[in-house]
């Protein structure tokens, strides 16, 4: 049996880059998948189906409350549950768009009634080495992300009790194909610089994060709540 086997997960940003490594390494154990995005995941949806899982996409900007709550609706309509959710939809790609710090708690508002229904629960928080590092040139970001290590903390004590256990991944820089609005002329150089402060000498990739998401939205991880943990190659040791 897989590890996640009928288990119901949402993926918020879930259509492209990380979010959709993530997509498809929660399929993989059996998960059923919400892809939630603003960018169109139905060719990703459509994949996971191909390949014998189950998902569906559903049109989402998670800065939207009306956006959410038709999420949260959706998904029950269609799985008749909500175990997982993995809150990755982020804007550092084109951080210009809009300020991040009130994303998670408006999802969270959506599908926090159906895991406490349940009595059970996983949400995994993204969250970001920015709000370690200090790192010139993204303060919002950073402030944004330190934000989500805040208040995953504290719901986690809040929520405890309710059998849901709420944690963060911290990613450093991570490739991926996502596109930019934004063109780096720097790219070679910074990727060498962040390379340069690793313990592991090599860019980060998708596949690298996704074991650790997959752990904690699994019964494995169901004594483990409020933590943070940092994917980086060893960068940022704390």
């Amino acid at each position: 049996m897989k590890v996640l086997e009928d288990r119901v997960a949402i993926v918020t940003g879930g259509a492209q880059g990380i979010g959709a490594a993530y997509c498809n390494g929660l399929a993989n154990e059996g998960a059923k998948l919400v892809i939630a995005d603003t960018y169109d995941g139905s060719a990703l949806a459509q994949s996971i189906c191909n390949n014998g899982g189950e998902a569906i996409y559903i049109k989402s900007d998670v800065s939207r409350e009306e956006d959410n709550q038709r999420m949260a609706e959706k998904t029950i309509k269609s799985f008749g549950r909500i175990d997982i959710l993995i809150a990755n939809a982020g804007l550092y790609t084109n951080l210009e768009r809009k300020i991040s710090i009130e994303e998670t708690p408006q999802e969270w508002d959506a599908v926090m009634p159906h895991m406490e229904k349940s009595g059970y629960g996983k949400i995994i928080n993204i969250a970001s080495t920015a709000a370690f590092s200090g790192q010139g040139h993204s303060t919002r970001y950073a402030a944004s992300k330190a934000a989500v290590i805040g208040i995953t903390r504290t719901m986690a004590r809040e929520y405890g009790s309710k059998g849901i256990t709420i944690n963060a991944i911290a990613p450093g820089p991570i490739e991926t194909t996502t596109p930019s609005e934004h063109v780096d002329p720097n790219l070679q150089n910074r990727q060498a610089a962040i390379i340069g402060r690793r313990s592991i000498k090599r860019l980060g990739m998708p596949d690298d994060v996704v074991g650790l998401c997959i752990f904690l939205a699994s019964p494995e991880s169901d004594f483990i709540t409020g933590q943070t943990i940092v994917v980086d190659g060893g960068s940022v040791l704390h």
